[in-house]
């Protein structure tokens, strides 16, 4: 039974990188399909090779963590299946700028080929960090399977996705208006798309009708776009312009003929009811411009700059050219005003340069029959939200109103479209290998499509690429559906809505069954964390300074479902002082014991010798096992969390250990071995219910505990037991621990010190007889009672006894027993003293004329109330004055 003790102080650093390599060495992450056990899946929402782990990172991760070790103790076979994500553009930017800053050349200069070689080589340095850092939090994946959303499985899956969509009808290749950042020079889609509000303006122009001195008045945000304006708009309801439809304006400067349609697209009640069509710069304009045939001009380059259509503002900036216009706009007499207009301005994701709506040829995925089934298992409730307010709200409107989806970026890093064109013909060819022979022409030449497709399309297939898809594997039988997918809300539109419509497409089945929805951390004034606040907290860093179990306990016990979570060190330090206290117990039980004390310790050994406390520690340890089982079932981690935390301090710590101490140090061998078998039985429980939270401490303390064996990882998950249910006891006791509480308030009102040993004087009614016996001797132990007197009527009890009252007792404590009388007549002249100068202080504002004719009629009724309270206060004091001096004499 001889283990080794604890280490005399709580020192992270000392075992958790040790304990770490030990999980993995003994494969206890590992997961393999297992018939004889039922599944449970989490697959890692892959983090992009480019990252650090950041504080979003720690929280998704560990709410990830305790739900895979709570599984993996509670007999599911279980795999967190990890990996890490390409990331298209974020990893294609760092590339650029590694090699222009190193080399000074651009991925043009190097090629194709070369240039994906070196992100590969980018993708072997930088990815394995976040996964090293991963480890540092105490993440058990299963880092046997671990995936990469561009190695040849994911590479084969995506193929196969867009090859199956295109021949069912869901993709086509065409000239929208898509969003296009001209700083990263490719499409993004509209979940890219990041909508801020900025400072604008207005700009009102005249449009003259042809050959007339009459004109519209036409408002844009954006004048550039006039050159490309190839028509005008109004509602065909509206009055004032039914004159006017087909007839032809004039473009100002440019002198572009302009026919004036009627659409109900136009909104009669905003601006002046007339609208500037520029088809190829305007999605809205767009449709409008299909709809009555209008010609689309495009007047922008890659870049933002104008293009060769714009004459002389041909290779102006896009902000330099707005300028310019308006000058020339106003010297010619077309401007009419300029009015302020703050608005929303649609913004990359990545690198937050305004987006310009662009008219280009692009592939996209036609997305209102392939939302249908990802909305149908939502309303089924095959598919559910934690919060349940998330699935209603964004996921199901953002597929209720989805537009289609465009997939091809203008990048070389990333899945390469498998579309080809015939050299000769033309024909566009889409297959999961290049065709050797155009069916069209009989050409042996094609070239494949040079853009990638958007990093969403591979991320969509994460919970079944992983398992193996599109082959029908073992692994894709046994963990699919996956169990749960954890991520934050900001993500919903991105990834999670398409994993369920392509989850629907490929498999027909939903991915996972619970979304469990988390929100961002913010930093401690409730701002969001970032680099250019410089109010970023480094995870590792706290980490190395608190450990990992303090800022996992951390993350879960701030955290809710759905909302967002303040971070403070205050309460990552409150975390390792928990664990501080957890320690400092488990190794003071620890040096109780002997092999000669706990040899052939059983249940039934000692049962007959359980005291009410034990019972009392036993049934609440069950308890609170059923508890944190059910919370842990409705993702109530957090709630879970803290009433483990509760129970192990207050309950346990500061109650249980304190009333076992007499029978430990004493000479009873039998009451020892009773209180040691408690003692280490409900501590087995706790590191147990504390595990998937705290890993390292909680396998480190269990690793000396000696009355288990093997690791906590794979230790049973603690579960209700009828025997351990002694509600009746736990009741008892809960009567003479609120007994013992009104005592230490009374004496800590009258500040007495705890050395001071009283007399107390318990009546119970006759109902709680029983459990103010069985709880007596708790008083001497825990209340500083010199002794404890149990009678059923108030005869002999002092008429000065301090009482406190409980349900179904009275309490009294005799207060020449309890008070030094000279010190407390000091004390209450001192409070007296005190009373009568805030008497005096209200007295003198109510007899102020002036305070009370200036003062709101508020103000002098709360000093009135503090008048009447201080002389309560005061006659209170004066009583106990008069009794004590009354004892003095």
């Amino acid at each position: 039974m001889t283990k080794a003790n604890l280490s005399k102080t709580y020192n992270p650093k000392d075992f958790e990188q040790r304990l770490y390599q030990e999980w993995m060495d003994k494969g206890y992450f590992k997961s393999s399909p297992n018939p004889d056990k039922k599944p449970f899946c989490i697959v890692l929402p892959p983090p992009n090779i480019t990252g650090q782990l950041h504080m979003g990172h720690a929280l998704d991760h560990t709410l990830q963590d305790v739900l895979i070790r709570w599984k993996r103790m509670d007999g599911y076979e279980a795999l967190w299946q990890p990996g890490t994500d390409h990331a298209s553009i974020a990893t294609e930017v760092k590339v650029v700028e590694k090699i222009r800053k190193e080399e000074g050349k651009s991925k043009y200069e190097l090629g194709r080929e070369e240039f994906l070689k070196r992100a590969m080589d980018w993708k072997d340095e930088y990815g394995r960090v976040i996964v090293d850092q991963m480890k540092q939090l105490g993440s058990s994946c299963d880092w046997d399977r671990e995936r990469f959303t561009m190695d040849q499985g994911c590479n084969e899956a995506v193929t196969e996705f867009f090859v199956k969509l295109y021949e069912k009808g869901h993709i086509y290749r065409g000239n929208r208006i898509i969003n296009w950042c001209p700083d990263c020079k490719t499409t993004l889609s509209d979940a890219e798309v990041e909508h801020e509000e900025k400072d604008g303006n207005f700009y009102h122009v005249k449009y003259y009708l042809k050959d007339s001195d009459q004109y519209l008045e036409v408002a844009t945000t954006r004048p550039e776009t006039m050159l490309g304006d190839t028509g005008i708009a109004v509602n065909p309801n509206d009055e004032r312009y039914k004159d006017i439809v087909g007839k032809v304006a004039i473009l100002p400067i440019v002198g572009r003929e302009l026919p004036i349609v009627a659409d109900d697209y136009v909104d009669m009640e905003f601006g002046t009811g007339v609208v500037k069509m520029t088809p190829a710069h305007d999605p809205n304009d767009f449709g409008v411009g299909q709809r009555h045939n209008l010609e689309q001009i495009n007047v922008m380059n890659e870049d933002g700059s104008m293009n060769d259509l714009c004459g002389k503002y041909a290779g102006m900036d896009r902000y330099e050219c707005r300028k310019e216009l308006i000058k020339d706009l106003e010297e010619e007499g077309f401007l009419i005003k300029i009015v302020p207009h703050p608005h929303a301005v649609g913004t990359c994701y990545r690198c937050h340069t305004v987006v310009e709506p662009r008219l280009s040829e692009q592939w996209f995925v036609k997305m209102d029959e392939l939302a249908k089934p990802a909305i149908d298992i939502l309303k089924n409730e095959e598919l559910k939200f934690v919060p349940e307010r998330y699935g209603t709200g964004t996921y199901l409107q953002w597929l209720e109103n989805i537009r289609d989806w465009c997939i091809s970026r203008q990048l070389w890093w990333g899945h390469q479209i498998p579309a080809y064109y015939c050299q000769e013909c033309g024909e566009v060819v889409v297959a999961k290998e290049a065709p050797h022979k155009c069916e069209k022409c009989g050409c042996t030449e094609f070239k494949q499509d040079e853009d990638v497709l958007d990093t969403w399309f591979s991320s969509a297939l994460w919970p079944f690429s992983t398992l193996g898809w599109p082959h029908n594997t073992e692994e894709l039988e046994y963990y699919y559906p996956t169990n749960v997918l954890v991520t934050g809300y900001d993500i919903i539109f991105f990834w999670v809505v398409r994993m369920a419509f392509a989850g629907m497409f490929c498999m027909n089945e939903t991915p996972f069954e619970h979304v469990l929805i988390h929100g961002l951390v913010r930093d401690s004034q409730g701002r969001k964390m970032s680099k250019s606040l410089g109010n970023g907290i480094n995870p590792l860093e706290v980490i190395d300074e608190y450990g990992a179990d303090a800022l996992r306990f951390m993350l879960i016990t701030g955290n809710s479902p759905g909302n967002d979570m303040r971070f403070y060190f205050e309460r990552v330090e409150a975390s390792r002082n928990f664990a501080n206290k957890l320690w400092n117990a488990s190794r003071f039980i620890f040096m109780n014991i002997d092999d000669e004390i706990m040899n052939g310790v059983t249940r039934e050994s000692v049962e007959a010798n359980f005291t009410l406390a034990d019972k009392w520690i036993i049934s609440r340890a069950n308890r609170v096992a059923k508890e944190v089982t059910e919370n842990m079932d409705k993702f109530d981690l957090g709630i879970a969390a803290t009433k483990v935390e509760d129970f192990a301090w207050s309950e346990f710590c500061d109650w249980y250990i304190e009333i076992v101490k007499p029978r430990l140090y004493g000479e009873d061998k039998e009451a020892k071995q009773t209180a040691l078998y408690v003692l280490t039985y409900v501590l087995e429980k706790i590191l147990k219910l504390l595990h998937p939270y705290m890993p390292f401490i909680t396998e480190e303390i269990y690793s000396c505990l000696p009355t288990v064996e093997g690791s906590i990882m794979v230790s049973e998950w603690p579960h209700y037991k009828e025997e351990d249910n002694m509600a009746q006891d736990e009741a008892m006791m809960e009567l003479a621990m609120d007994g013992i509480r009104n005592i230490r308030n009374a004496r800590a009102e009258m500040d007495v010190p705890p050395s001071k040993k009283a007399k107390v004087i318990i009546i119970p009614t006759e109902e709680k007889l029983p459990a103010i016996e069985a709880g007596k001797d708790y008083f001497v132990t825990l209340a500083s009672a010199s002794e404890v007197q149990i009678q059923m009527t108030e005869e002999n009890v002092p008429e000065d006894a301090v009482s406190v009252v409980i349900e179904g007792a009275k309490i009294f404590i005799p207060l020449d027993e309890l008070v030094d009388f000279s010190k407390e007549l000091d004390r209450l002249n001192k409070e007296k003293a005190k009373i009568e100068s805030e008497i005096k202080r209200v007295n003198g504002k109510l007899s102020n004329q002036g305070f009370l004719a200036k003062a709101p009629e508020k103000l002098v009724k709360e000093e009135k109330a503090k008048k009447e309270k201080y002389e309560e206060m005061l006659k209170s004091v004066l009583e106990r004055l008069e009794s004590i001096e009354a004892k003095i004499k």
